[in-house]
């Protein structure tokens, strides 16, 4: 074995035992990463190898891990919850890190600067109860937050049904505001679509709705937001002959989200990209029925639409695919170990100026068999989440 093997042998190794994987876990947690990547001293996964084991050295800086030319800044670096929600939910008599305080302490040793919340509840047994969406409980995540210093971006949680609001659904959605603010929040919004409808009618509803909520949260220092999946980048139904019921049955050719974009108020109105589902898009639909009947196509553009909307975009889902036969094109991997460009993605945008990048993966956790797989995810995630250079 060369000198330059070993080298990379050892940083493997180093690795594999820092993220408590067996050899097997670890070769399937890095297929897809390339060996130079891999195992280079300026690689995605280099500076876990030259961590201490109680994870006391600052991450993602020397060994070759300056941060001066890297595509995500320190600071940017984040997290959705729902990536280690088994944590999160876990009751702690496993003797494993259960609850917000103890994944907030694991994030922070592993690096993440910024969290995104999907929900306040943890296992009834964690400090601070089940239930922690209150003025009480944000505070208590408040204080276990700027203890570990990480930053809450925004919250996938409620968003009134309602339109005109009815009093109680005001009352809940001021709230919810108010809990954003007690937790440092920059943003506040939602894991759904504005609405599921194809149809153009159901849009300008919708936008309706989110034009006076949105109103409500910038009157709070927040920015409202929906997250969105591949469906909502499908074509709107806004022409052509009419159905039984009075609906357009055809498309003039605008995505359902561009559409939204267009009728919203860009001052209170904003999106999240998970850049996964975005793909997905480009994957699935690419073809709508014109007017006249023909079939189009359009490849959708993930990165032109975000930069037609850049202020209109502050946080992303960095989610990671590998390309596969499926139906939706991918699976979904650990971040920097799919088919996914970042690089090019995050290398034409501002990521310090505008963008919020939030790793997640719904897959993450292992269940019973790998309790500790969704932090081994997070960990091996950031490695690769920070190691993006600028070229």
């Amino acid at each position: 074995m060369s000198a330059h093997e070993e080298e990379t042998d050892e940083i493997a190794g180093a690795l594999r035992r820092r993220l408590g994987l067996n050899r097997r876990q670890f070769l399937a947690a890095t297929t897809g990463v390339t060996a130079v990547a891999a195992m280079s001293a300026v690689g995605p996964l280099a500076s876990a190898a030259y961590a201490s084991p109680d994870g006391d050295q600052e991450r993602g800086k020397g060994h070759g891990h300056g941060h001066q030319d890297a595509l995500v800044p320190e600071a940017k670096r984040g997290i959705i919850l729902y990536t280690v929600r088994d944590v999160v939910s876990r009751d702690p008599a496993m003797n494993l890190p259960a609850g917000f305080r103890r994944v907030f302490e694991e994030l922070s040793r592993i690096g993440y600067k910024q969290v995104e919340f999907a929900g306040y509840r943890q296992h009834a047994n964690a400090e601070g109860g089940a239930d922690l969406e209150t003025v009480e409980g944000a505070r208590l995540l408040r204080r276990w937050l700027d203890d570990n210093g990480l930053k809450a971006q925004g919250n996938h949680g409620f968003i009134p049904s309602s339109w005109p609001l009815t009093q109680a659904d005001l009352d809940r959605f001021k709230r919810t505001l108010e809990i954003a603010n007690i937790l440092g929040m920059e943003h506040v919004g939602t894991g759904s679509d504005p609405t599921n409808s194809a149809y153009k009618a159901d849009w300008d509803l919708a936008a309706q709705k989110w034009n006076g909520l949105g109103a409500l949260a910038s009157a709070a220092g927040l920015k409202l937001y929906t997250h969105n999946h591949d469906a909502a980048y499908s074509f709107l139904l806004d022409e052509g002959p009419l159905d039984e019921l009075g609906r357009p049955t055809r498309s003039s050719g605008v995505r359902k989200l561009e559409y939204f974009l267009e009728i919203t108020n860009r001052r209170d109105v904003y999106l999240e990209l998970d850049i996964y589902w975005a793909h997905v898009a480009q994957y699935k639909h690419r073809e709508y029925v014109a007017h006249n009947g023909k079939t189009r196509t359009d490849i959708f553009d993930p990165l032109k639409l975000v930069k037609q909307n850049d202020k209109r975009f502050p946080l992303f889902h960095a989610k990671d695919g590998k390309s596969s036969a499926t139906a939706n094109g991918y699976d979904m991997v650990p971040f920097g170990t799919g088919d996914i460009d970042y690089q090019a993605f995050f290398s034409k945008l501002d990521i310090e100026k505008r963008h919020n990048p939030m790793y997640e993966q719904d897959n993450a956790p292992g269940g019973t068999a790998e309790p500790g797989r969704s932090l081994q995810y997070a960990d091996l995630s950031y490695q690769n989440l920070s190691a993006l250079r600028r070229h």
